[in-house]
């Protein structure tokens, strides 16, 4: 069968597609139409045909896939953490796609518990929740650990992974001592660091008239990175020191 272009009827539309149904689809085979005509021509034609072989007057509805669980952050690092105390971090879970029942939640490694939610508990689509997981170690050394959230998500469970390091408060201090400013200064303040040149921490909450300082607050196997600075009775700050370092045993 040979094919003619169609004639101009006017801007495309339902019932001249429709007439036209076989002029539509050989008008690839037009050699004098605009490029721009022939792809509003393709254009339509992929979105009525194959609807039965009419005209298409309603509206697909288009599926975004299977519901998931996203759990945020993916890993959590609480650091080190002294025997017998606490930190706590937040998460959240969020339902995608369509909405989750998150059922229960299990963790493992020492130290780790999970708070702020309950369950079971429904998560609309693009809807989430905030938890917080805390790390209480009861002996010192690396606690690995993780969480699975079982859920009726396609990617049940939905994971994250837990570390932390329970340290033990050390029996050690560092001894600090400086030579006296040579200006007129009302005092004088003790800054710490664990990197070496900084950042640093002050100590001292208020400056000490002192040239020495008994750092008691630190943590065997660490080392520790000192600085002082002087203060006049302005309040202004001088420049940091020189830094000294102290390796706790």
């Amino acid at each position: 069968m040979s094919y003619h272009c169609p004639r101009d009827d006017g801007p495309l539309t339902s019932s001249n597609l429709n007439r036209h149904h076989e002029e539509w689809i050989a008008v690839k085979n037009c050699k004098h139409r605009t490029g721009g005509y022939l792809l509003l021509l393709g254009l339509t034609i992929a979105v009525f045909v194959g609807c039965g072989g009419g005209a298409g007057t309603g509206t697909k509805s288009v599926t975004g896939g299977a519901a998931q669980l996203a759990v945020s952050p993916s890993s959590m690092n609480f650091g080190s953490v002294l025997v017998g105390g606490s930190k706590a971090l937040p998460g959240t879970l969020t339902a995608t796609n369509a909405s989750v029942t998150v059922s229960s939640a299990a963790w493992s490694g020492g130290g780790y518990s999970v708070s702020g939610i309950s369950f079971p508990i429904v998560l609309p689509a693009g809807q989430g929740i905030s938890f917080t997981v805390t790390f209480a170690p009861q002996a010192t050394g690396n606690s690995p650990g993780s969480i699975n959230f079982v859920s009726s998500a396609s990617n049940s469970p939905g994971s994250q992974v837990l570390s932390g390091n329970g340290t033990q408060l050390s029996t050690h201090s560092v001894n600090l001592s400086w030579d006296p400013s040579a200006s007129q200064v009302m005092g004088y303040n003790v800054y710490r660091g664990i990197k070496n040149g900084g950042p640093y921490s002050r100590l001292t909450s208020t400056p000490q008239p002192s040239t020495s300082y008994d750092d008691v607050t630190v943590q065997s196997g660490l080392t520790y990175f000192y600085v002082t600075t002087a203060v006049d009775s302005d309040w202004k700050e001088s420049s940091y020191s020189n830094q000294t370092a102290a390796a706790i045993p």
